[in-house]
């Protein structure tokens, strides 16, 4: 069945050479699930048994807000693990509905193998470890975003993530290529796409930044910056 399957770009597996997997696998009970563009593959407080791979298709992770919307928190694309940060917790349920959005298969492996395969290569679990505490990161930006109040702060502070992004690889440079769409960034804030352009509009008016749909050059640093304090 792991023949068939194509892990090399996969975060977690990555590290495993492909001469190896079908040994790396063996004896391993792995399911291979298939679902249609719209199936929920795991909703929010379900108990997360298993070390969910997506390794074909994209999903999106929602969560409930205490307004009673939806919430986008994440859009995953193939080959990535799902909530692998919660398999191993004492409340180890999933956080987020995971819905497809175009036709997908998943493997799963449950906890017990997972241990077991962290036994039989050390880069593996390495991986593991550091892919989740990447995720941890990822999790607290979004949390720091849903606390600023205002779409301008929202805004602002994304921006300047993806400027300093862009500063890691040429300090120099103020221009960057956004990596998501307004309508895919106003899932991402919970905010209208209406509101949002309407406050891509007023920083382009206010000179703070410039903006060719998703290239954007940042004019004033500082003023990005005092729009989330």
């Amino acid at each position: 069945m792991i023949e068939n399957i194509d892990l090399s770009q996969c975060p977690l597996c990555s590290v495993i050479p492909q001469d190896r997997i079908h040994d790396f696998f063996s004896d391993i009970c792995l399911k291979v699930n298939k679902f249609s563009k719209g199936d929920t593959i795991a909703r929010q407080g379900d108990t997360c048994k298993h070390l969910y791979i997506l390794v074909k298709g994209t999903v999106k992770t929602e969560m409930v807000t205490e307004s009673g919307g939806l919430l986008t928190v994440e859009v995953i694309k193939a080959p990535k693990p799902l909530a692998s940060a919660f398999l191993f917790a004492e409340n180890n349920t999933f956080p987020v509905d995971v819905t497809t959005t175009e036709d997908s298969t998943v493997l799963m492996i449950n906890r017990d193998d997972v241990i077991e395969l962290f036994r039989r290569d050390a880069k593996f679990m390495e991986r593991y470890l550091k892919y989740n505490s990447n995720k941890t990161q990822f999790l607290s930006n979004k949390l720091q975003i849903l606390t600023i109040k205002t779409i301008r702060g929202k805004l602002a502070h994304y921006l300047l993530e993806q400027l300093s992004l862009c500063h890691s690889v040429s300090p120099s440079v103020n221009t960057f290529v956004m990596d998501k769409n307004q309508t895919e960034l106003a899932k991402y804030f919970g905010v209208s796409r209406p509101a949002l352009a309407r406050t891509f509009s007023e920083l382009q008016q206010e000179k703070i930044i410039s903006a060719d749909r998703n290239r954007v050059t940042v004019l004033k640093i500082q003023a990005l910056r005092n729009l989330i304090l």
